[in-house]
């Protein structure tokens, strides 16, 4: 568990770095001059590239993790890495946080050592191969009704409410990444993997998710959304987990690790306004 454990926790740190790699490299982009050579573009982007490599990292570490510990814990640390982005970016940045953000990283920590306590370590139940094939297929209703709310049209009423489910719909795409994640079984060759539809579920919901958020970022103030997307998330992950996955909580520690979720969370939404960096 102690490695699994780690690794959920470099991930959520290679997460938090990215994100203040890549806030830097389009700040760098955008006061480049219309005229810019595309060496200009390379010098000054190159850190956007980056910042994708490692959030690669952070997904291969995450994914590790969860095929050994719960949904519910592994999508708390990672969604933590909103407080390893508020950490750098006043240390490289020389940001500052108010008092209230500080206060949400010390309930961070308590949150997340309490949820660490409670997790009961092992692997999910085995999804049949019908199983498998419906959560891909569901990845096409889903951006169906995301894409219905990007082109429909309406006053500023109209537009937020379409940015509010587009950023659960982001969270539930993120969430979906996680429980297939967690299903994904072992394999004897690599060519498994590409064969297992639980693996193109991740590739699927990911890139949703990506695109969505970014659609709902659009519509919405970033605390607005990020904190609508970091709740659905964590939470309905962990659901699915604890109800369908076999994810188990130690016994008799089921008020421990409520409070320890609630409290992660609420440090989250009260961070959330670092997860897109101004540089």
């Amino acid at each position: 568990m102690f490695f699994a454990l780690t690794g959920a926790v470099a991930a959520a740190v290679c997460y938090g770095i990215a994100t203040v790699l890549e806030a830097v490299a389009v700040s760098r982009l955008s006061g480049l001059p219309a005229e810019a050579t595309i060496a200009s573009k390379v010098r000054s982007g190159y850190l956007y590239g980056i910042g994708l490599l490692i959030d690669g990292l952070g997904f291969v570490l995450s994914a590790a993790a969860l095929h050994l510990l719960p949904l519910f814990l592994v999508e708390s640390i990672v969604a933590s890495s909103v407080a390893v982005t508020a950490v750098l970016a006043v240390i490289f940045l020389g940001q500052k946080l108010r008092r209230a953000e500080t206060a949400a990283l010390g309930v961070l920590v308590i949150g997340l050592i309490g949820l660490g306590l409670t997790a009961k370590d092992g692997p999910a139940v085995h999804a049949s191969g019908t199983v498998s094939w419906a959560i891909l297929a569901t990845t096409i209703p889903l951006a169906g009704l995301a894409a219905g709310l990007v082109v429909k049209r309406g006053g500023e009423r109209a537009r937020r409410a379409s940015g509010i489910a587009l950023a659960a719909i982001a969270g539930l795409g993120f969430g979906m990444v996680g429980v297939a994640a967690r299903l994904i079984p072992d394999h004897a060759a690599w060519t498994g993997y590409l064969a297992d539809p639980l693996v193109w579920a991740v590739v699927g919901y990911g890139a949703l998710a990506v695109v969505v958020y970014g659609f709902a970022l659009d519509r919405l103030p970033t605390t607005t959304a990020a904190s609508l997307c970091f709740s659905v998330e964590t939470v309905f992950p962990s659901a699915v987990g604890l109800l369908l996955l076999g994810d188990e909580i130690r016994n008799g520690l089921w008020p421990l690790a409520a409070a320890g979720l609630v409290l992660t969370l609420g440090a989250c939404i009260a961070l959330s306004a670092r997860s897109e960096v101004e540089v």
